[in-house]
């Protein structure tokens, strides 16, 4: 995805504008497996995926907990280190090899004080990206993992091709051996 579509689909601005924030977006590429944001520290980075697929994960003691999958035209950020400056409790994986759209933090926020179309931009961003945190959560309170597994298939079918589907249990809350189950009962 362009990073044209990307910036459109949070906010549209002005071509000025638009073209002042693209100055600031670079494209990187980083290979499979690559731990693109970590836990504990601060971030000063946010991503847009051009191509690939990413997850959110904490650890725990014996485990890692994935909580979220991002693909084309997704945006991967620490919001606790956008918002406050402070360390992040996420690591994100590449899932695939990606190309990325990168913003440093400062640069951005340095324009909301330049440019009221860019700091409207931000707000719609920061906006969208909270209902997304709480969609995700409401799902987990109150669905089921078949009616989580259910949701994944509908919205985003292409997710069971491209990510391991460990990753995918841990994201519903069961074992692989109960998402195997659901998976027979839905065939």
């Amino acid at each position: 995805m362009n990073i044209d579509n990307i910036l459109d689909n949070i906010y549209l601005l002005p071509q000025t504008s638009k073209q002042t924030l693209k100055k600031q977006i670079d494209e990187v590429s980083f290979s499979k497996g690559h731990i693109l944001l970590r836990a504990d520290k601060i971030e000063n980075n946010i991503y847009f995926i051009k191509q690939g697929i990413v997850r959110g994960y904490s650890k725990t003691t014996d485990n890692e907990i994935t909580f979220w999958f991002g693909k084309e035209g997704d945006t991967i950020i620490s919001m606790k280190s956008y918002v406050s400056n402070q360390k992040g409790y996420e690591d994100i994986e590449l899932m695939e090899s990606c190309k990325l759209y990168e913003l440093k933090t400062k640069s951005l926020k340095k324009l909301f004080d330049e440019d009221i179309h860019i700091a409207n931009w931000g707000r719609r961003f920061a906006e969208q990206e909270l209902v997304k945190t709480e969609e995700r959560l409401i799902s987990r309170q109150f669905r089921t993992a078949k009616e989580r597994y259910k949701e994944i298939l509908k919205d985003n079918p292409d997710l069971i091709q491209r990510v391991q589907l460990g990753h995918i249990a841990s994201y519903l809350g069961i074992t692989q051996v109960s998402l195997s189950r659901i998976r027979a009962e839905i065939k």
